[in-house]
């Protein structure tokens, strides 16, 4: 099956919070509303400063995408 980049999640036992997961690797659950990370993946590599500007970007990425899927939705809400 393929999965998409990122996806989006919630859970009733957080109800003020919105996740977004991603699926590749670096695999990671980003809590949008606390801006909290969980990594699934250990980071590796040889230069430490590499491997967190990557990480960085693609938390980065996340919250791009998060903000660009939400705003989807909003013009689907004023369609209707």
């Amino acid at each position: 099956m393929k999965l998409p980049k990122f996806l989006l999640a919630d859970n009733s036992d957080f109800p003020e919070d919105l996740f977004v997961v991603h699926t590749e690797y670096p695999r990671f659950v980003l809590n949008v509303e606390e801006e909290e990370v969980e990594w699934f993946d250990d980071l590796e590599g040889d230069d430490e400063e590499t491997v967190a500007d990557e990480a960085t970007k693609v938390v980065e990425a996340a919250f791009k995408w998060c903000d660009e899927e939400l705003a989807k939705y909003d013009e689907e809400e004023d369609e209707e």
